[in-house]
């Protein structure tokens, strides 16, 4: 084992462009959004402080490395919000004589977090630039147990099978055949399923040659690059856009509501605006987070301006200087995922114990491809019930 003693090694020191403050960025990062949000595994966490996720970010973005949120990688595709990577990794329950599978190398931080905590790290990348970019930072960092391949990872890489864990950072509807066929008997799969903006994550562990699934939490991953993307048996209209699960009627797992992915602080409550269930966020120290988010295909050439409307109620509303007041906001991209634009329903500094509705149209650029609407607290201190959201497009 001596390239996972090297790695060890390494983890308690600083990286090449490594200093105090990055440090302490991850120290913050960790207890702030982390153990927070129930990511507990001590073996995690130590990886999570010790792995230098800005050496996987693009320069003028170094200083959001230790923010939570996805950033831009280039190529349409994005590197994983930190509490995304350490809850996989938590659920993978790596151990370290496991050899891993990772399909989707990205930016290669979700398999230099995965690196000291197994024997070896298989990840495979169809996008080659970022193939040969990951493969680069990771060699440069001396993630020595880490092996990167351009190609297709849903063919796996059958002549290093079985693997004891397999970890898909994209979103097919299905999982592929060959990664079923080479995982371990006892392994664990992770990937999340789904259509392109309606994802959740499952988790698979092979027992006596089958699947056994188990459904966890809604999620989102940016789209596929490839064949895969464009032979999806539903397809996304960016003409006709429109929000699921608006009136957070349908429950998954963990009384998660389905469609709404990065959910923090978020409580079904059955006291409804409309049909049987309500959301309520809820914060008792400022700049907490209180969220949810759900993404959707929506074509600026198209459509010139969506309506957006919602029931509102809130309770003890406060908002700290620096903090924002709660909204409900829209963020546009463009087809290369960049953002084109923002705008909000406005701040909600005084919902009322009564249920009113909120409504606006708002404009979208024309440039936009997809979006992105957030129910968020912004940090405010107090409690907002949420329901009956709608998104159509104006006339």
């Amino acid at each position: 084992m001596p390239a996972l003693g090297c790695l060890l090694l390494g983890l308690l020191g600083p990286t090449l462009s490594d200093s105090p403050a990055f440090a302490a960025a991850r120290e913050a990062m960790v207890s702030k959004y982390l153990e927070p949000e129930g990511i507990a595994d001590k073996r995690v966490l130590a990886s999570m402080r010790a792995t230098p996720r800005h050496e996987f970010v693009r320069p003028p973005l170094r200083s959001q490395a230790y923010h939570d949120r996805a950033l831009d990688i280039g190529h349409k595709q994005t590197i994983s919000p930190p509490f995304i990577v350490a809850y996989m990794t938590q659920t993978l329950e790596v151990q370290p004589h496991h050899k891993v599978l990772e399909i989707g190398t990205g930016s290669g931080y979700q398999a230099a977090v995965l690196a000291p905590l197994c024997r070896d790290v298989y990840s495979i990348e169809i996008v080659e630039p970022l193939a040969r970019s990951a493969a680069s930072a990771l060699r440069k960092l001396g993630y020595e147990n880490v092996h990167t391949k351009h190609g297709d990872g849903y063919a796996g890489w059958p002549e290093h099978a079985p693997f004891d864990r397999i970890i898909v950072t994209c979103s097919p509807e299905d999982v592929p055949r060959p990664l079923v066929d080479q995982l371990a008997e006892g392994g664990r799969l992770l990937i999340p399923l789904g259509q392109r903006y309606q994802q959740v994550f499952y988790l698979y562990e092979k027992r006596d040659g089958e699947l056994v699934e188990t459904e966890l939490v809604p999620t989102l991953f940016v789209p596929m690059t490839g064949r895969s993307e464009d032979l999806r048996d539903v397809q996304p209209d960016g003409t006709k856009p429109e929000l699921r699960n608006g009136s957070f009627e349908t429950m998954l797992a963990e009384d998660r509501p389905a469609g709404w992915h990065y959910q923090r602080n978020l409580t079904p409550i059955d006291d409804a605006a409309d049909g049987r269930r309500a959301i309520r966020l809820r914060v008792t120290e400022p700049g907490e987070m209180a969220q949810c988010l759900q993404g959707l295909a929506l074509d600026g050439r198209r459509v010139r301006s969506v309506a957006v409307s919602a029931a509102v109620r809130g309770d003890d509303i406060r908002t700290s200087p620096g903090q924002s007041p709660p909204n409900i906001a829209i963020t546009f991209f463009d087809s290369r995922r960049l953002i084109t634009g923002r705008a909000s329903l406005g701040a909600i500094r005084h919902a009322g114990s009564d249920w009113r509705t909120i409504r606006r149209t708002v404009p979208i650029p024309r440039t936009t491809r997809e979006a992105i609407v957030s129910i968020s607290m912004n940090g405010s201190v107090g409690t907002l019930d949420f329901d009956a959201l709608e998104l159509t497009a104006a006339e």
